[in-house]
C-alpha cells in the first residue's frame, strides 16, 4: 500500500464516486498519513493554496464500513465545502489526465512522470500536459420566457439550451455568436459570461470517463433577427416557471437555477453517466 510519508488529504475514487470520512452529520475528506483504504497508484494533487493531497483511484468500492462512505462527486456539493469540492474536482480531473496518457502518441513508449501535472517520453522526449476542451451553453432570455432546444438527436425527450464546441482559432465570445446564430437564426447584441463547469462523463457500465470538456455559461438578453429552422432539433420558447417541470438533463436544472437566479460568477464540476448530448 502507498503511503504519502507526510499528514494529507486523499481524495479516493471509485469511479466517479468520492470516499467521504463520516464525523457525526458531517462529511470530511480523509486526512492522514496513509490512505484511509489500500491503493497502489497515487498521484501528487498540487494546490495554490499549499494544502497537501494526494489522489488515486480504488479498484473496488469500500463496503460495510461505518466510518466511510462513497458518495457521487456531483452529489457531495451539498454535503462538503465548496472549497474541497473544487478540489476534489481537480483531483478527478488529473486521474483522468493520467489514465489517458501513459502511453507516449508520437512513439507508443510508456511515459514517466516528471511532475504532478507533466509526464515526459523517455525515447523521443515528447512531453504531455493535460489538455482543456472548451464549449459554451447560452441561456437567451426574452422578457419572461427562455430559449430552449429540443435535439432530434437526443436520446429521449430532452431540451436544453444552445450549445457547441470551440474550434480552432476562435474566441469564446466569438463562438457563442455563431453557436447562437447557427441554430436559431439571431444576432446577439448583449450576452454574460456567468460560470464554468467541468463535466467527466462515464461510460455507462464501466469505470472508464469518456469523455471531460469545459462548459462556459453564458446569458443573452439581446439579439435581434427572426428563427430560422433549426438543424438540432425544434426552437421553443418556453416561460420560467415552466422550464423546470420539462425533462432536462441533471446538470442543465442546476444551471438553470443559478443563470437565471442571476447567482453572482460560480464555477464547479459535475461527473455523470453516459448522456450524451450528441
Amino acid at each position: 500500500m502507498e503511503t504519502s510519508n507526510k499528514l494529507c488529504y486523499w481524495f479516493l475514487f471509485y469511479k466517479d464516486q468520492l470516499l467521504l470520512q463520516k464525523e457525526n452529520d458531517t462529511y470530511t475528506i480523509p486526512y492522514g498519513e496513509n490512505p484511509p483504504v489500500p491503493v497502489s497508484h497515487t498521484l501528487e494533487v498540487d494546490y495554490r493554496d499549499g494544502l497537501p493531497a494526494r489522489t488515486a483511484e480504488l479498484d473496488t468500492p469500500v463496503e460495510g464500513n461505518d466510518r466511510y462512505v462513497h458518495m457521487g462527486l456531483r452529489a457531495s456539493w451539498d454535503y462538503i465545502s465548496r472549497a474541497c469540492y473544487e478540489k476534489a474536482g481537480k483531483a478527478f480531473q488529473l486521474l483522468y489526465w493520467d489514465s489517458h496518457s501513459r502511453f507516449c502518441p508520437v512513439c507508443g513508449t510508456k511515459t514517466e512522470m516528471k511532475d504532478t501535472i507533466m509526464k515526459k517520453c523517455p525515447a523521443c522526449g515528447n512531453e504531455m500536459y493535460p489538455s482543456i476542451s472548451a464549449a459554451i451553453l447560452v441561456l437567451v432570455r426574452k422578457e419572461d420566457s427562455l430559449l430552449l432546444v429540443h435535439a432530434r438527436n437526443f436520446k429521449g425527450t430532452f431540451y436544453s439550451l444552445v450549445a457547441g464546441f470551440l474550434e480552432t482559432g476562435e474566441t469564446l465570445e466569438e463562438c457563442v455568436m455563431r453557436e447562437v446564430k447557427e441554430e436559431t437564426g439571431y444576432t446577439l447584441t448583449s450576452w454574460r459570461f456567468r460560470g464554468l463547469v467541468t463535466f467527466v462523463t462515464e461510460a455507462e457500465n464501466s469505470k472508464t470517463v469518456e469523455y471531460m470538456e469545459y462548459m462556459c455559461l453564458y446569458t443573452a438578453d439581446g439579439f435581434t433577427g427572426e428563427p430560422i429552422a433549426c438543424d438540432e432539433g425544434e426552437l421553443a420558447w418556453v416561460k420560467k416557471e415552466d422550464v423546470l417541470h420539462l425533462n432536462l438533463w441533471e446538470g442543465d436544472k442546476i444551471f438553470f437555477r443559478l443563470l437565471n437566479e442571476d447567482e453572482p460568477f460560480f464555477c464547479g464540476m459535475w461527473a455523470t453517466r453516459s448522456q450524451k448530448r450528441c
